[in-house]
């Protein structure tokens, strides 16, 4: 079965809205934990706008299942994940001030660079993941630097799904058995909901992850926490 990583990031961002702590992240985490989350993902940025570093910190300890951090690999954040040591840490290439993540890595323009970032990641203990599209020849070059995994981004399937399906989901069909023919296992994330997630499950094979935030702590306002993350669970059973 596909394991549910559940991005807290927007419960942090309705925090900081008020500058207390309220809702509580960490109490979160635990509470998505014991509900069935397989994982707890988290994205700090620079700005700190959402996740902050002492919430990475507090969450360690407290997370029970897998830890996830996803980032670009700067100095501070390299710093960060080296220290925490999360189960797993996703490579994004993302600007300090983009909104959120739209593209994945050019792993051949910057295979040295990730070569050396999943090196580090490997002498500390911790899975690598770097977070691609779904050009094989791309995720071929992620087997080259080293990683663990790719993660695939999702975006584009999302955006296809309602107008045609099977097309919206071919080219992830064909990237997952590319990578898992090169020994890389496969995750995914970005705008998979209650309304695509099972389909593209039923559909891409090897499929190890997925990571989803802004859709589930969205439905959580309507069905709440526990029927969301079961609702979930039950579109990755359903393969």
């Amino acid at each position: 079965m596909t394991n549910l990583s559940v991005n807290i990031n927007k419960v942090a961002t309705l925090r900081n809205a008020r500058g207390e702590n309220v809702p509580d992240v960490v109490k979160f985490a635990i509470d998505c934990e014991a509900l069935g989350a397989n994982g707890i993902t988290v994205h700090p940025r620079p700005d700190e706008r959402h996740i902050r570093r002492a919430d990475v910190y507090a969450l360690r300890p407290a997370v029970k299942t897998e830890f996830n951090i996803e980032g670009y690999p700067s100095p501070e954040f390299m710093e960060l994940v080296l220290q925490v040591k999360p189960e797993q840490v996703t490579l994004v290439p993302d600007a300090p001030d983009a909104l959120t993540s739209s593209a994945g890595w050019d792993v051949a323009a910057n295979l040295e660079f990730l070569t050396e970032t999943v090196e580090k990641l490997r002498d500390a203990g911790i899975r690598s993941s770097i977070f691609v599209g779904t050009d094989t020849d791309n995720i071929h070059l992620a087997a080259r630097a080293g990683a663990d995994r790719v993660e695939l981004y999702t975006k584009p399937y999302a955006d296809g799904y309602a107008a045609d399906r099977e097309a919206a989901v071919a080219p992830f069909v064909e990237a997952s058995r590319a990578a898992h023919s090169c020994g890389l296992g496969v995750n995914a994330g970005h705008d998979l909901s209650l309304t695509n997630l099972q389909f593209f499950a039923e559909r891409v094979p090897y499929l190890n992850e997925v990571s989803i935030g802004h859709a589930l702590i969205s439905d959580a306002l309507y069905l709440g926490l526990e029927q969301t993350i079961k609702a979930y669970k039950e579109c990755l059973s359903n393969k």
